[in-house]
């Protein structure tokens, strides 16, 4: 949320009246030149070819623009070191735009029809990004494949170079290399090409970013210098293409009259839908960009929706005021966190520079040679092709970097929407084909290898474990779509075929991210083919929208035969029920496995009987220090976080142990102890006890222990080695 104008005030008079003053406008005077200069170059490019007489109102659109931008979002941003202007693919869709239109006519018209085109694609992008921003939206374009943002601005390095040499004059049509060799040719473009590389080189040797505003009014001096030496005037010079030409007169804002209106070619502007829908989704994808690079340069996460209200904003404004919108520049902002200048007052600082250029007008744009601004059009490209192209080699693998590749030549060659789309439907066919590689099956067991939480009895317990290979249980994991479905079906159909054949397929969607209606095709077609063979099919966590699916595209009779649980423990129990059923009602069960079955449950009967033997000896050696407690089926014998007053020993009936999301953890039966650690001191409960059906309990109090542990120390003694026992009986089950 935008702070309210007065904290807004006061925070600005305290940076101004602190330490922050100095790097503030240390670093939004160097911003400011750059930026100013970056502008500049910007308006050149759009207002150039039929619109170059109209130059000087052109780039003054521009800077205002810039002005706008610089001054809102560092006012409104979650940053406050903020430094925003135009995005450089932002321009280079404008330069795109102004060189489409068609306007038949005379060059008034065409510019008043560029210009609107701009107002209209600044305004369009600030509502956009004011509705990202408002419903809050940020999330659903915050994460970009990197492989397509990798193009994106690898296209934009390739335009960038491309056009600092169209400015120069050089284009593949219209020289040869023989004739750039030309002295009047090589006099337009050599100053600009060794200005470029040679930042480049300084940068990469030096890391100062005093070098770019420092280079650049040394060289501007230099440039002026030469041509006064040689004898070149500078009306010569802008007549040349040396220099900025401008035909304003008088004062240059605003740039245009209302009465203008009248030129406007509405049919080239309703032509012109494509490139401002591209205007917003490359500015869309710019803020994105330019926000994550910040965001891990400075260690900070920002409030994203907040980052497009304030772009929205600054959009909208710059757009009625004819100037083109913008975002925060990480290239810029950057600088802030570098030189301790993380203050808004360092985006004031750079909005007022630039506004002040807005201003002078002619006075100042007349004095800018055109190589310097070109030649720092090259060093930007150049600094995006190493950093993508190059670099780029070593740290992507080779199918992400051919797909970056792929889109920066689809952006220089057919437009940056069209880039982006093709990257983006690579992207996800490549997604699409990787994700159908990873195996839904994140677990498979049968009731053999584990079993659920309720208590058995010892007759059931031998059944399960013989006959536990009947019931094929799968946990599933992530997206269940068209192109993952049929490796899942193919496993499931195998299990079918299995000997000995499955009474009962657990399936657990807990994990399930979601399915498609592919997905749920291919389920139904496997119910089909598990009722075939007798099987039931048991649903663990499926969602209202696959029981509804499910429902809709399956016969009542095959639908029937499906059973729906709401967690894997209620699932596996219930597949245990049907194991169990389908063993007792088979009148011709075999003999040898009823003998085996029956030595089984000898041994563990036995077992189980002198457990009780101990424990109804014990409880009745106890029962003097003991309190006998009633609870009735549904009645809650702990609940969780309620303190315990003693131990209870569970002496008749059954209750289950359940954890704060209410899934079943064990049961208890009689011979169990509920919460042993009750029985030393305070203790809250970790989990909720609940009767099954009526149940007793005995309550052995702490006052209680403590006497027994003083007079009767053989009789605790046994308590605590029992105690052990049930323990590791719990910790066994859960």
């Amino acid at each position: 949320m935008r702070p309210p104008l007065k904290n807004l005030i006061t925070e600005l008079r305290t940076d101004v009246l602190s330490g922050n003053l100095f790097p503030a406008l240390s670093v939004g005077l160097v911003v400011g030149v750059i930026g100013a200069a970056y502008l500049i170059s910007v308006g050149a490019l759009v207002f150039s070819g039929p619109l170059a007489p109209f130059l000087s109102q052109g780039t003054i659109m521009v800077l205002f623009g810039g002005f706008v931008v610089c001054l809102w979002i560092a006012l409104t941003s979650g940053y406050r070191g903020a430094l925003s202007m135009t995005a450089v693919p932002s321009s280079m869709v404008l330069v795109v735009i102004a060189s489409t239109i068609g306007v038949e006519g005379d060059a008034v018209a065409r510019f008043v029809t560029t210009a609107t085109v701009v107002i209209i694609g600044a305004v369009a992008t600030g509502i956009c990004f004011l509705i990202v921003g408002h419903f809050r939206l940020a999330n659903l374009i915050r994460f970009i494949p990197y492989s397509v943002a990798g193009g994106f601005i690898a296209g934009t390095g390739v335009l960038l170079c491309v056009a600092a040499l169209s400015l120069m004059g050089v284009t593949a049509e219209r020289q040869t290399l023989p004739s750039l060799l030309e002295p009047d040719v090589l006099w337009r473009w050599a100053p600009g090409v060794a200005y470029g590389f040679g930042l480049v080189l300084a940068t990469k040797r030096w890391s100062n970013h005093f070098i770019l505003p420092a280079s650049f009014l040394l060289i501007a001096m230099l440039y002026h210098l030469v041509l006064a030496g040689i004898g070149v005037s500078g009306d010569e010079a802008r007549a040349a293409g040396l220099l900025f030409a401008g035909t304003a007169e008088g004062g240059l804002w605003h740039p245009f009259q209302s009465g203008d209106v009248t030129h406007v070619d509405w049919a080239a502007v309703a032509a012109q839908f494509p490139n401002i829908l591209t205007l917003i989704v490359v500015t869309l994808i710019a803020v994105a960009m330019h926000l994550s690079a910040l965001e891990l340069a400075v260690n900070q996460e920002f409030e994203w929706n907040r980052e497009f209200k304030a772009a929205g904003g600054a959009g909208v404004i710059a757009g009625l005021g004819a100037g083109p919108g913008g975002s925060l520049i990480f290239t810029f902002s950057i600088l802030s966190n570098r030189f301790g200048a993380e203050t808004r007052l360092t985006g004031v600082v750079t909005a007022l520079l630039i506004g002040s250029v807005v201003l002078l007008g002619d006075s100042l744009l007349n004095l800018i040679p055109v190589p310097l601004i070109a030649g720092m059009l090259l060093f930007l490209g150049l600094g995006l092709l190493d950093e993508w192209i190059v670099k780029g080699r070593r740290r992507l693998p080779w199918i992400e970097y051919a797909i970056l590749l792929l889109i920066a030549a689809t952006i220089v060659s057919l437009g940056f929407l069209e880039g982006v789309g093709v990257g983006m439907l690579i992207t996800m066919v490549f997604f699409a084909v990787r994700l159908s590689r990873v195996d839904l099956i994140e677990a498979s067991y049968t009731a053999r290898e584990r079993h659920s939480n309720r208590s058995r009895s010892i007759p059931d317990r031998a059944i399960l474990r013989a006959e536990g290979e009947r019931i094929q249980a799968y946990r599933l994991r992530g997206y269940v779509f068209f192109g993952s479905v049929g490796p899942l079906l193919d496993r499931l159909r195998q299990s079918l075929d299995a000997t000995p054949r499955p009474a009962c397929i657990l399936l657990d969607f807990g994990a399930v991210s979601g399915f498609d209606f592919s997905a749920i095709n291919g389920l139904c077609r496997f119910m089909h083919a598990a009722q075939a063979v007798g099987a039931r099919v048991v649903l663990s966590a499926a969602s209202e929208k696959l029981e509804n699916g499910l429902e809709r595209n399956l016969p009542s009779a095959v639908h029937e035969n499906l059973l729906f649980e709401p967690d894997a423990d209620r699932a596996l129990e219930r597949c245990e029920d049907i194991v169990l059923d389908t063993w007792r009602s088979d009148p011709a069960a075999d003999e040898d496995l009823g003998d085996a079955l029956l030595e089984r449950v000898v041994g563990d009967m036995e077992r189980h009987l002198d457990r009780q033997v101990v424990f109804e000896d014990m409880v009745d050696e106890l029962r003097d220090w003991l309190e006998a407690r009633e609870y009735d089926a549904g009645e809650a014998l702990v609940s969780i976080g309620e303190p315990q007053k003693g131990l209870q020993l569970l002496t008749k009936g059954q209750a289950s142990a359940f954890d704060s999301s209410g899934a079943r953890l064990f049961q208890c039966g009689p011979g169990d102890a509920v919460e042993p650690r009750g029985a030393f001191g305070a203790h809250a409960a970790e989990t909720a006890m609940i009767a099954d059906q009526p149940c007793r309990t005995m309550m052995l109090t702490p006052a209680a222990r403590l006497w027994l542990e003083e007079n009767e120390e053989q009789l605790i003694v046994k308590l605590y080695r029992y105690l052990l026992t049930i323990e590791s009986r719990e910790h066994g089950h859960s």
